[in-house]
């Protein structure tokens, strides 16, 4: 499953990358607004939206993008590796 997460902190992109990695899924992490955002996103199956670290802006263009690819979104306030974890325990 490719995955595209929106948020979170810096320091952390490994980390959710390597999270994703055990789940045999495929991640691109997004934490700052670019210009060509919503072309760099692609059409993942899942986006997961840390919105207690992300701009409106970025998940309107994150939302956007999920309904064109119809992928399912799911919205967490805490950008932790933990709450990753039971999002991907929950997810499957």
């Amino acid at each position: 499953m490719s995955i595209v997460i929106v948020g979170g902190h810096d320091r952390m992109v490994t980390q959710y990358k390597k999270i994703c990695k055990n789940y045999n899924h495929k991640a691109k992490v997004f934490t700052h607004m670019s210009a060509d955002l919503n072309k760099q996103m692609g059409s993942p199956d899942l986006f997961i939206l840390f919105t207690s670290t992300v701009s409106h802006k970025m998940v309107k263009c994150a939302v956007e993008e999920a309904k064109r690819s119809s992928a399912q979104v799911i919205r967490c306030h805490t950008s932790s590796s933990n709450a990753l974890t039971d999002i991907l325990e929950n997810v499957g």
